[in-house]
């Protein structure tokens, strides 16, 4: 037996690129903790992070090929000769009637670099056609455009230690204490250190980020331009520019500053819904600061203006002269592990290998020369939108999907079911058999997941990450590069010929990364100087990091020279425009879309730990108490949400931290976790003209009271909980409303909630108890009220509430719940078990919400030791909660706040 041995890996979440370190036997993953030795984190991670080992690593994978012939049969096992044999010829077929633009590829920013780059040489070297998109689009493209056009290349010129060194940090559309919260760990410690530094964030809400902030900013949804044109116009006026720097490194200015003449704070206030003098202030701070570091994130680039919104928030430190010096600068955060590395080979639409253009005929010259091709096609290929209407529209015949799930992720997720259903042909490579794509595939490959592979990542601070794998991937998974290099073999085959060789001699991931490297010599980010080996015994570095290098570059632009045609930076005389759809009196509601702390996109593997719904159990529309009361609702009622696409049936939470005429919806849950198919059924497909990333973001939406008299929940503690929950998914079909999720610490268990306008059948009562495995009369505890529709179950095994059905009335479920989640002893409370109570009886206390998940401690328990008088570092010691990963901090901070002030009062 192998003795338990740390391996080094990244966490496979944010674009923060914690560095983890995996606790094995060889076969499996034990445990995880920071790795104290990588720069990104220096030991840290957050909820998500220091859960990856509870993450579904075995149950619920693909694990081998399966493969349809007909879509009206369902897909049977084949073998990966079978599998890969077929789509080597169906692709062949469609390229040989229809030409190469007749098929796509569509991956993903969390594949290594090294299956990024094959993917790449596959579409443009091998079948002769741009189309290989990647959702980094949906994410990161306005960021790449708008670097493009002012710094002139996709290179964010920071590094994460400049977080302590500057004196302004100006947070424009992120909420990095929910999506990047090991950074915002670091923004906290430069704050505490030095009370001095001014924290500006805009966001139309007020976050926990905003809560930390000296000045919030809550701008009216899409007005930034506005914003930072305001900004720009009050620094030129009080004569906070720098105009030796503009002069000597800069071109462009003179009409930007004509265009942003109007942009008076007093106008631009009232486009932005905000006042003067917080414009004032904001450019002051910024403007005044030796050091001003910007960070942004989706609030800037899910836009169909993000090009645009990226480059006016630039323009700030180009015309101040603060980038390429320690504490300043422009810096994107990342959104996914490794869309750094995609964009790095040129695995998007528009691009070529090593920062190259597609529209350069030099850059195309090269990458044939390298790849050994006579060419590369000219023609840019669809991007994520693009080429799923292009698919529905029968332009594209044959779809190949590598880790991603475009039927939850893509905005007017109708149009995508209808182009998946269109294809011809979908290929779809995934490690997660339960997405919601997954059901398309006529061809579906078991891919290898986190602590299964090995390669490199680049994360937001360009430092590049050896990963090594720590256990093997299970049943008959390849590899990502593996299964494109092997599909390549095989249908370079039946092509005509490219090359005199193969394309494709790869054995290892290290012979991608070489060629990788080469294809990057003399260009912006140049890794030549890098290797697997120096990776592996100096650790993790930023590029660039050509050969002859001691060290990676920690700052770019420091001499004032840009990667443009003439060395100088670019100011661009960009338009404010509104958002794509504005609201009206039939849609008067401004839709904002985001990230939870605890959940990660589609949460294919954030769904199956029990603990990361301890924040946020169900999906929830947050809203201002007004706007709520004016659709007659409140907290914790039903609603329909609406937009010009599509419809959801979702609670509601009431919430001041939300301004009145916004709500807010989180990105996570799809149709997989409840009734409908997610934020994106109200989501717009309008892109930006120049970066073609859809606005996500923003929607215009109505809400509605809805009644629905029957209701149920079925909760069920197991040690397959996992495997119950995708079991009981299908439970969700035909509802008009239900939630699917865990609950729980130690022992997982499955909830699930529905409601509907009528009851169903009781053959459906019968499928789901049949699924919970609520049909054991000899472990069951029942009452029936047929007059009023009521029906009840309890499940007491080995003395203990283990399980319970509530139908028709279900007012006991909060403490139920928790009853459950305790593994209690079910003798003292079997007269209460089924009665309708909503609080719990005598002698039971409810726990309330976890507030800290790595130490389980709830807000009640909270508020208790609150009341005897504890402030932050007194709960920290009583009940440890806010001492491991940290994430609960913001939440704790407002809890003692609130506290304080009502015993002041």
């Amino acid at each position: 037996m192998v003795q338990p041995h740390i391996v080094k890996s990244t966490c496979c979440y944010c674009g923060t690129g914690c560095g983890v370190l995996i606790h094995t036997d060889g076969q499996q993953v034990l445990r995880v903790e920071g790795d104290p030795e990588h720069p990104a984190n220096l030991g840290r991670l957050c909820t998500k992070g220091a859960t990856l080992h509870l993450t579904d690593m075995r149950t619920g994978r693909v694990l081998y090929p399966e493969l349809r012939q007909q879509r009206s049969t369902s897909r049977q096992r084949v073998d990966w000769d079978t599998a890969l044999d077929h789509a080597a010829q169906r692709f062949a077929a469609i390229i040989a009637e229809h030409g190469p633009d007749a098929v796509a590829f569509y991956i993903s920013g969390q594949l290594l670099t090294e299956d990024y780059y094959v993917f790449n040489k596959l579409a443009k070297g091998l079948i002769g056609t741009n189309n290989i998109d990647t959702n980094s689009r949906l994410c990161m493209s306005s960021t790449v455009a708008g670097y493009k056009a002012t710094l002139g290349a996709d290179a964010p010129p920071c590094s994460y230690e400049d977080l302590a060194l500057a004196d302004c940090l100006f947070i424009a559309g992120a909420n990095p204490a929910y999506a990047h919260p090991v950074l915002f760990r670091r923004i906290e410690d430069a704050k505490a250190a030095r009370p001095d530094m001014k924290l500006i964030v805009t966001d139309p809400r007020r976050t926990d980020s905003a809560e930390l902030a000296d000045l919030h900013l809550p701008i009216l949804p899409g007005t930034d331009v506005a914003l930072f044109h305001a900004m720009l116009n009050v620094l030129v006026w009080e004569g906070l520019i720098d105009e030796a720097y503009i002069a000597a490194h800069t071109e462009g200015f003179t009409e930007l500053k004509r265009h942003i003449r109007e942009y008076t704070p007093r106008f631009a206030a009232d486009i932005c819904g905000i006042k003067p003098e917080q414009i004032l202030q904001a450019a002051e701070w910024f403007g005044r600061a030796p050091r001003a570091l910007s960070l942004w994130c989706m609030g800037l680039n899910q836009s169909a203006r993000g090009t645009d919104k990226n480059a006016a928030l630039i323009h700030l430190h180009l015309a101040t002269g603060k980038l390429g010096k320690p504490g300043c600068g422009p810096f994107s955060l990342t959104g996914q592990p490794n869309a750094m590395g995609g964009r790095e080979v040129g695995g998007m639409a528009n691009l070529l290998s090593g920062h190259r253009d597609l529209a350069n005929p030099a850059h195309r010259a090269e990458v044939a020369a390298l790849w050994q091709v006579p060419d590369v096609p000219s023609q840019p290929g669809k991007t994520a939108v693009d080429m799923f209407e292009a698919l529905e529209a029968g332009q594209i015949k044959a779809v190949w999907i590598a880790c991603t799930n475009p039927a939850h992720s893509l905005p007017d997720t109708a149009q995508v079911a209808r182009a998946l259903q269109q294809a011809e042909f979908v290929v779809v490579q995934e490690a997660y058999a339960h997405t919601d794509t997954t059901a398309y595939a006529d061809l579906l490959l078991p891919a290898s997941s986190w602590a299964e592979k090995a390669g490199t990542v680049t994360n937001s601070e360009r430092r590049i990450t050896r990963l090594h794998a720590a256990v093997p991937a299970p049943g008959e998974a390849r590899h990502d590069w593996q299964m494109a290099a092997d599909f390549a073999r095989r249908l370079e085959a039946l092509l005509p010929p490219r090359s005199a060789a193969s394309l494709f001699p790869y054995a290892t991931p290290e012979a991608v990364f070489d060629e990788h490297k080469r294809s990057t010599a003399g260009r912006d980010l140049d890794i030549s100087g890098l290797s697997y080996a120096l990776l592996d015994s100096q650790g993790p570095q930023q590029w660039p990091y050509p050969t002859g290098a001691r060290a990676g570059q920690a700052r770019l632009y420091a001499d004032g020279r840009f990667p443009t045609t003439n060395g100088r930076a670019r100011f661009v005389a960009v338009d404010y425009h509104p958002v794509a759809e504005k609201t009206d009196a039939r849609y008067p509601l401004h839709l904002n879309t985001g990230r939870l702390r605890d959940q990660w996109h589609g949460m294919s593997r954030t769904g199956t730990v029990a603990q990361l719904y301890n924040q946020v159990e169900e999906p929830l529309l947050t809203a201002h108490p007004d706007d709520l009361a004016q659709a007659k609702l409140a907290s914790g009622d039903l609603a329909r949400v609406s937009s010009r696409r599509g419809a959801l049936l979702i609670r509601v939470e009431a919430s001041t931290r939300q301004r009145r005429g916004e709500v807010f919806l989180p990105m996570h849950w799809s149709g997989r976790f409840m009734a409908g198919q997610g934020s994106n059924t109200l989501t717009l497909p309008k892109l930006d003209p120049l970066s073609r990333q859809p606005e996500l973001k923003h929607a215009a939406i109505k809400l509605e009271r809805v009644e629905l008299p029957w209701q149920m929940v079925a909760m069920k503690q197991s040690h397959d909980a996992v495997q119950l929950m995708h079991r009981a998914a299908d439970l969700l079909a035909g509802f008009d409303y239900g939630s699917l999720g865990l609950f729980g610490h130690e022992q997982p268990a499955v909830i699930l909630k529905l409601a509907h306008r009528n009851a169903p059948s009781a053959d459906f009562i019968a499928r789901l108890d049949a699924v919970f495995g609520f049909d054991d009369p000899m472990a069951t505890l029942s009452y029936r009220d047929p007059r009023r529709g009521v029906e009840k179950h309890a499940e007491i095994r080995l003395g203990r509430l283990t399980g319970i059905r509530l139908t028709g009335e279900t007012a006991a479920r909060d403490w139920l719940k928790q009853l459950i989640a305790a593994g209690a002893d079910a003798a003292s409370l079997r007269p209460w078990l089924l009665a309708p109570l909503a609080a719990p009886p005598q002698g039971q206390h409810s726990r309330g919400k976890v507030i800290c998940n790595c130490l389980n401690v709830s807000a009640d328990e909270i508020d208790a030791a609150l009341n005897q008088g504890c402030d932050l570092k007194g709960l920290q010691a009583k009940l440890a909660c806010g001492t491991r990963c940290g994430s609960c901090l913001p939440e704790l901070k407002r809890m003692v706040a609130t506290a304080t002030m009502a015993a002041t009062v």
